[in-house]
């Protein structure tokens, strides 16, 4: 997802240098949301390993 975003910004870089302003904000929030999305996610997976939910513990 992450891919995708640094895509969408480049995209809108290339777009905004090009004059097409319209692509380069569109291209810019689409940008945006996937990584919000992404942080958001990765917030997520990086809680639930620290507590260790999911993880296989073994008995001694």
């Amino acid at each position: 997802m992450l891919k995708w975003a640094i895509i969408f910004a480049v995209i809108s870089l290339v777009a905004g240098l090009l004059g097409f302003t319209g692509v380069a904000a569109g291209a810019a929030g689409i940008a945006k949301i996937l990584f919000f999305v992404f942080l958001v996610l990765f917030v997520v997976v990086l809680a639930l390993g620290l507590m260790g939910i999911g993880a296989v513990k073994k008995r001694l």
